[in-house]
């Protein structure tokens, strides 16, 4: 065995006994494989992120990359603090259900199940503001730190809580959490209203009264979410954020807070999603992208450090087989936990389908205790530097978001973008980009678009509360939610006359090719909720007599256009309206065929054809 460790040092060097292998030399390899005669046969194999960032296949030490820093210092890609989360995150759970009772109840369950903090809904559908003190009655104030989220009406509910904290003796030093003003974010859901200006005044004077008198209590958050929510790509959501924080930060300043304390007053809240490595890189490249707003502020404190709150993505809940819900929360925990979020927030499982029940919630707040105490994630500080692909993901994230937050400066502010159509414009395109690639099955949503669980019961939950966003406010989108309405087309039509629709799957013979395209065909179907029945059209066996309205034909790759041909013909003369061909390469529709299935189709819009013309009304 020959020596491992490099001449005249003590360093271990992997591999040492081998040769060293070249770029060149992978290259070589890959371009057998891909049988490519390109120079860079490598970039077959990358793909690009909604950012329109390149993931390449291989990553390598490159000196050119920006230097990440170190944990707890500017830029702070590597953390907040030099400890990173050595204990564990902060476990936020959020609450709003509008019965008080039950609210209390909820959050006691919480606090005695591993909860370190409260996220509270208020106002309109959930908590009501003036119920405070009553929600908040068995709660330690001095011990758990409490989040308002009251909208509109967040000087009122900070009022509110302020004085149930002093009228229980609670110390002022002694509070800690966030008062939740965000009235930008208001605006992005409600659409824009005339007291905006004013209440960014107020969010500033309630920033200025922390800073004087509540050391641990921030004022303000820079939701990203409501971005995130409405179809934003990761740069997007990063890029409002960015815009959100640099106007409280003018309004703070205005108010007469100086840089270092307004700073202070921040606190940002980002969407953790099942892509765990681009939640790990948006998160550290919004640290990245805040030090440089710090830095040309002349702020050079530990302030510049950018506190996050990072939330389990809305948009990726699913309402059917939701347990799968379970999955993607854990990887958005583990991938905010790792990205270097300060607070963390599982949602429940069945939050998309109503008010969350004790299990679910029991098992939302479980995530973090199985992370953190049982697979010891926290126990390294930044697990994912030194990667090379982490690292030029984050980078080039953050160069996105900052050109996206210029260009919103450019067009006057967030204020101003969201008045003036412009964010609502670029967040729909990117909207209609995912539709898109979902349409396509170029993106899937397990248990929906892929692998439906057909036939089965849905989960039963009270209706949620939280009021629809306001006229001329972004939308809240949930991926999975087109094919959903498909399925539930589906689901009424067999409530009503007691089967599911179904169309006939005309086999041209029994070979396996035309059976594997019956069973691509059947995979295609089921998430619009459609079944098949089965019929051999081959000439052996003649015509079928289960054809019904309607057809698709089956056959394999090499299968000719005459025989296509003739199993169209068959299937119209059994009475077949609507024949659609999965057979052959057809670059023409032979006569008598309605459509024909090709290679990256749009299957949303496919599904509907069909659902339609079976009959199912939508």
């Amino acid at each position: 065995m020959s020596d491992v460790t490099a001449p005249d040092s003590g360093d271990l060097v992997l591999a040492a006994e081998f040769p060293a292998a070249t770029r060149q030399q992978w290259q070589s390899l890959v371009a057998k494989v891909l049988k490519s005669t390109s120079e860079t046969p490598e970039a077959e194999l990358a793909t690009i992120t909604s950012d329109g960032i390149e993931i390449a296949p291989l990553y390598v030490a490159d000196a050119g990359r920006p230097d990440p820093g170190y944990p707890g210092q500017s830029p702070f890609v590597r953390g907040r603090t030099a400890a990173g989360h050595r204990g564990g995150w902060d476990v936020r759970q959020r609450h709003e259900h509008p019965d008080p009772a039950v609210a209390r109840e909820q959050i006691t369950d919480d606090l005695e199940g591993g909860v370190s903090s409260l996220w509270l809904g208020l106002g309109a559908g959930q908590i009501p503001v003036a119920a405070l003190p009553e929600v908040l009655a068995e709660v330690y104030l001095d011990l758990a730190p409490i989040v308002l989220d009251a909208g509109e009406q967040f000087t009122e509910a900070a009022e509110v809580f302020l004085a149930t904290a002093a009228e229980r003796g609670v110390a002022a030093d002694a509070l800690a959490g966030c008062l939740g003003a965000d009235p930008l974010g208001t605006m992005a859901r409600d659409g824009a209203g005339p007291d905006t200006a004013a209440a960014l005044d107020a969010a500033a004077a309630l920033a200025v009264r922390c800073s004087a008198g509540f050391p641990g209590v921030r004022a303000i958050v820079a939701d990203a979410l409501p971005f995130h929510e409405a179809g934003g790509t990761d740069a997007q959501e990063v890029g409002c954020a960015l815009a959100a924080g640099l106007e409280y930060l003018r309004a703070m300043r205005a108010a007469g807070l100086s840089a270092d304390a307004a700073f202070g007053q921040l606190e940002f809240r980002y969407a953790a999603t099942a892509d765990q490595f681009t939640t790990i890189a948006k998160l550290r490249a919004a640290r990245r992208a805040w030090a440089r707003v710090a830095q040309q502020c002349g702020v050079t404190s530990d302030a510049a450090g950018q506190r996050q709150h990072a939330v389990s993505s809305w948009p990726m809940l699913t309402r059917r087989d939701p347990w799968n819900n379970i999955l993607r929360a854990t990887l958005a925990c583990f991938s905010a936990g790792v990205g270097g979020a300060d607070a963390v927030t599982a949602a429940p499982f069945d939050a998309a389908i109503g008010q969350p029940d004790r299990l679910a919630r029991r098992v939302a707040r479980n995530l973090h205790a199985l992370l953190v105490e049982e697979s010891h994630v926290a126990a390294v500080i930044d697990p994912a530097g030194g990667s090379w692909y982490v690292e030029d993901l984050t980078e080039q994230l953050a160069r996105h978001a900052w050109a996206f937050f210029q260009d919103i400066e450019r067009s006057g502010g967030l204020r101003a973008a969201l008045a003036s159509g412009f964010i609502s414009g670029q967040l729909a395109a990117s909207c209609a980009a995912r539709r898109d690639a979902l349409a396509r099955r170029q993106v899937t949503v397990t248990g929906v678009s892929e692998f439906p669980a057909i036939g089965e019961t849905l989960l039963s939950r009270p209706a949620a509360s939280r009021p629809p966003a306001g006229p001329g406010g972004l939308p809240r989108v949930r991926w999975a939610q087109w094919h959903e309405e498909l399925r539930d087309r589906a689901d009424a039509y067999a409530r009503q006359t007691g089967s599911p629709p179904a169309l006939t799957l005309a086999l041209l013979d029994g070979s396996r090719a035309s059976l594997a395209q019956a069973d691509r065909v059947r995979a295609l179907l089921a998430p619009a909720g459609i079944t098949t029945v089965t019929a051999d059209t081959g000439p052996a066996r003649g015509a079928a007599s289960s054809l019904i309205a309607v057809t698709v034909v089956c056959g394999s790759a090499e299968t000719g256009q005459d025989e296509v041909r003739q199993a169209v013909a068959r299937a119209r003369e059994q009475g077949a309206s609507t024949v659609v061909v999965a057979a052959g390469h057809q670059e023409t529709l032979v006569p008598g065929a309605t459509e024909m299935i090709t290679e990256g189709m749009d299957m949303l819009a496919f599904g509907d054809r069909m659902l339609t013309a079976l009959g199912v009304p939508r």
